[in-house]
């Protein structure tokens, strides 16, 4: 019996329609558009505005376009997993909430939070599941809203993050297509570098830790600046190696778009010419989970049937990862 693997069958995505500009935020705080530019590479992010909107609502529209697209009933999805790491209440599940909208009523669904990994570990996860051969049908989601935990007068932070989110729908492959393989790690030390610092079991909310501005990003730049640098560059080559990859053999890093620059180290380190290197942080910002979904989304038309992928994430906590993606199918876009 030939090995089953889980492949990518679709893509879906979805991006709010306010776009907040580098010259907006020279208004909001001591800031520059050259300055921010030279330093990350964004140029605008989307921001989810609407009263009782959270991440679900954008997890749904981008759930909503990956079923049409693959003309797929949703009482037929047998799991969605969401990967967030702002979801819509402590409990439920912000899967839960997306799987019931779109009606996908037969399905179970749970969160995962790995801050900007999250939809590399889903993705790795769920691929277990296909594999076993229990599973036919999984949907994968990633959205965060994270103007809601940015605080808009602190410049190191506001000018980094947008809201966003992607999808893709996984189904068992028996011809060599789908995930090939990944590698994931974590070190729980390097939260001291990169955390919410309230809102959790430790420190609960109360007026004080709101006050105190305890509910927004804390991060110090440089140190996890440096720690993405090497880690997602190095994960990234260990497992071309491991698959006896070269440079020719890869035809698109799809990397988490935390920095242009953190994106830059990885594929020099992976020996990868720009034209193979999937970019939309201009446009969009670190959307935290939403980010390699939406690349995938953004470049969907120009993936073949067998092109070498190569996922790659950093994110707080720290958290990261790198997964080989033989691709399943030629767009029909």
């Amino acid at each position: 019996m030939s090995k089953i693997q889980a492949a990518i069958t679709g893509v879906g995505s979805y991006v709010p329609e306010y776009i907040l500009t580098n010259s907006e935020l020279e208004k909001m705080v001591d800031t520059t558009d050259a300055w921010i530019t030279s330093r990350t590479g964004i140029k605008e992010r989307r921001i989810l505005k609407g009263e009782g909107k959270g991440s679900s609502h954008m997890g749904i529209e981008a759930v909503k376009q990956l079923l049409k697209k693959t003309n797929t009933d949703p009482k037929d999805i047998d799991l969605l997993i969401c990967a967030t790491t702002t979801p819509d209440f402590v409990f439920p599940a912000t899967a839960n909430l997306i799987a019931s909208e779109v009606g996908a009523t037969n399905s179970f669904s749970y969160d995962m939070q790995a801050a900007c990994s999250g939809f590399l570990y889903s993705l790795a996860a769920a691929s277990q599941f296909i594999e076993t051969g229990k599973y036919k049908k999984i949907i994968v989601v990633g959205a965060d809203k994270m103007s809601s935990i940015i605080d808009y007068t602190d410049r190191a932070t506001c000018i980094i993050f947008g809201d966003g989110a992607g999808a893709v729908l996984l189904e068992p492959n028996t011809e060599g297509y789908g995930i090939i393989d990944s590698m994931m790690q974590s070190d729980g030390s390097g939260m001291v570098h990169l955390h919410q610092k309230a809102g959790g079991s430790r420190r609960p909310p109360t007026i004080e830790t709101v006050q105190n501005r305890e509910h927004y990003v804390y991060q110090e730049g440089t140190a996890v600046f440096k720690q993405a640098v090497v880690k997602m560059a190095e994960v990234s080559k260990n497992i071309m190696d491991r698959n006896h990859l070269t440079s020719d053999d890869v035809a698109w890093l799809v990397p988490h778009q935390a920095n242009k620059r953190i994106i830059d180290a990885t594929a020099h380190k992976m020996n990868l010419s720009d034209d193979k290197v999937m970019l939309n942080i201009h446009r969009y910002g670190n959307t935290t989970n939403g980010t390699l979904p939406l690349c995938l989304s953004d470049y969907e038309s120009q993936l073949k049937k067998g092109d070498n992928l190569i996922l790659a994430a950093f994110g707080g906590g720290f958290t990261w990862g790198a997964l080989y993606i033989k691709w399943a199918y030629d767009s029909q876009a």
